[in-house]
């Protein structure tokens, strides 16, 4: 027999943390009764001597200061009407007197900001599906961030720094949501909020991003995540988010050295400010992006002793293409050093590095730092490009617009952006393409060549 929405509440709270409730029941009188209950500091199913007293205690339990009514009937597991953040303790006694009155069942929850920074999801035998500023029916949506079980625990207890409390029931679906401030009426950080007992075995998706995950860390910070967790070489790294408080990762270099990496929700590539050196993090996300609409946080990350840079692409045909340079990479990926030639020992371990994520990833882009004795990952994208030696982004023009990449970022967008349809651009020069130029003008999705002999 099917539980009532409330009796599957209490049966919840046996395994877990649940938001604070208390429930009603219609009584044949036209009068109600209280029958579950689940209030931080009270005893399970604690019995109050009126509904003011219950609807007092929880509202002045709930984090936010609000609670709400959802109502139901018996043989319905749908809600019926639902009112939400009610601040009276007056106003939520009216309410709850009308709903009874017409025969429903009630239940009074502390309201749970879905948009203070955490994450809201299902999890599903060996998956786990969540996404930000939205309740666990966000898997039913686009964009969802889908990670093995373990990863995705290792990984939001990196960020959050609390260990997620979802249990380890695996024949099963839990719907569960994350929060920065601790609630329910077991004062944690995790509340559940229903479980179905489900046999289908599903299996794990790819590792795709950007989704609302990683646009809500920002696209870097959840890419180097994805290469900490693979066991890769990532430097220590602290994230100053605008959504979530500051977390570090990462091995340490050894330097006494950053960088300061802005940190876009997708890429942008060399759009905005990357720096040697320790600057106002604030101030740079102010200054760059003051409509908070790119930039999704600031990382500090511990300089690697560079002896060669450099990064890595998947060509249209599927072979790897290394480049690099001794030194600090930065001119090269902003186009202004061309690729030099690297030892073969560096190219072998960028090559291994590269197997070693593509056989849990699939093909990938990332940018990698060499100290003389390991590869070290700065970057991570997924994903080959369609490019190859010569070609950029393949396709016929009626037109071709020549672009001297001497010139620089903001002026080959600058050149991008009035390109008509059927224009195409012919890069007058060697470029590499690994460069952020490339990534540019790949992105910009017009017909684009290299012309070397130029």
């Amino acid at each position: 027999m099917e539980l009532y929405k409330d009796e599957s509440l209490d049966t919840l709270a046996l395994a877990g943390n649940v938001a604070q409730f208390v429930s009603f029941a219609p009584t044949p009188d036209g009068n109600l009764s209280q029958r579950f209950c689940r209030i931080h500091g009270f005893e399970p199913n604690q019995r109050f001597g009126t509904v003011k007293d219950a609807l007092t205690m929880l509202l002045s339990k709930s984090v936010d200061g609000t609670i709400n009514l959802r109502s139901f009937t018996p043989g319905n597991p749908r809600s019926r009407e639902f009112v939400y953040g009610i601040s009276s303790v007056d106003d939520a006694e009216g309410v709850l007197n009308r709903l009874i009155s017409d025969g429903l069942f009630v239940i009074a929850n502390e309201t749970v900001d879905i948009s203070d920074g955490g994450v809201s999801g299902v999890a599903q035998g060996e998956i786990l599906e969540f996404a930000p500023d939205d309740t666990p029916r966000c898997v039913e949506k686009a964009g969802v961030c889908a990670l093995p079980r373990d990863w995705a625990i290792d990984i939001l207890s990196t960020v959050y720094g609390f260990h997620p409390e979802i249990g380890d029931i695996r024949q099963g679906r839990v719907e569960f949501s994350i929060h920065p401030k601790k609630r329910g009426w077991k004062n944690t950080h995790t509340l559940l909020w229903e479980f179905e007992s489900v046999t289908e075995d599903r299996q794990v998706p790819p590792i795709n991003w950007p989704n609302r995950f990683s646009r809500h860390l920002g696209d870097k910070a959840f890419g180097l995540l994805i290469a900490d967790k693979l066991g890769l070489r990532v430097p220590r790294t602290t994230v100053i988010g605008r959504r979530v408080a500051p977390f570090s990762f990462g091995w340490s270099t050894g330097s006494n050295e950053v960088w300061t990496r802005t940190c876009p929700l997708e890429p942008e590539p060399g759009r905005f400010t990357t720096v040697k050196g320790w600057i106002d993090p604030f101030k740079l996300m102010a200054s760059e992006d003051p409509s908070a609409s790119f930039i999704a946080s600031v990382l500090c990350q511990e300089a690697v002793p560079a002896a060669f840079s450099g990064a890595a692409v998947v060509t249209i045909d599927g072979s790897l293409v290394i480049e690099g340079k001794s030194g600090e990479g930065d001119g090269l990926m902003l186009g202004r050093d061309r690729p030099e030639a690297l030892p073969e020992s560096v190219i072998s371990e960028v090559k291994g590095t590269y197997e070693h994520i593509r056989a849990r990833l699939g093909p990938v882009r990332f940018e990698w730092v060499h100290d003389g004795d390991s590869a070290w990952i700065v970057q991570l994208h997924r994903g080959q490009t369609n490019s190859s030696t010569t070609i950029l982004v393949p396709g016929d023009a009626v037109n071709w617009r020549e672009f001297d990449p001497t010139e620089g970022l903001e002026s080959l967008r600058t050149f991008l952006a009035t390109l008509r349809d059927g224009e195409g651009v012919k890069i007058l020069g060697d470029v590499g393409l690994t460069s952020h130029l490339a990534d540019v003008v790949r992105k910009a999705k017009h017909p684009a060549k290299i012309a070397v002999n130029a």
